[in-house]
């Protein structure tokens, strides 16, 4: 019985590092991807265009926040 446990027991810590390895291996993809992102911002500011399209972007997202809570509508321009 004794050695049915240890067994058992073993089994459970092989699979909890390999799901620790898996996680840790998320989260230096995750650390790649916010370095990533980081860089391509950086090199988006860049452009000489980046403010206007900044600026569109934050009233395309006004007028989306304003649909979501049912004060205008949106209109999709042709």
């Amino acid at each position: 019985m004794q050695g049915q446990k240890q067994s058992r027991v073993d089994n459970l810590e092989k699979r909890m590092a390999a799901a620790v390895k898996v996680i840790q291996a998320l989260i230096n993809e995750t650390e790649n991807l916010k370095t990533m992102v980081f860089g391509q911002q950086e090199l988006l500011k860049q452009f000489k265009e980046y403010n206007k399209a900044l600026e569109k972007l934050k009233n395309i997202n006004e007028e989306m926040q304003q649909v979501s809570e049912g004060e205008a509508k949106l209109e999709v321009p042709e």
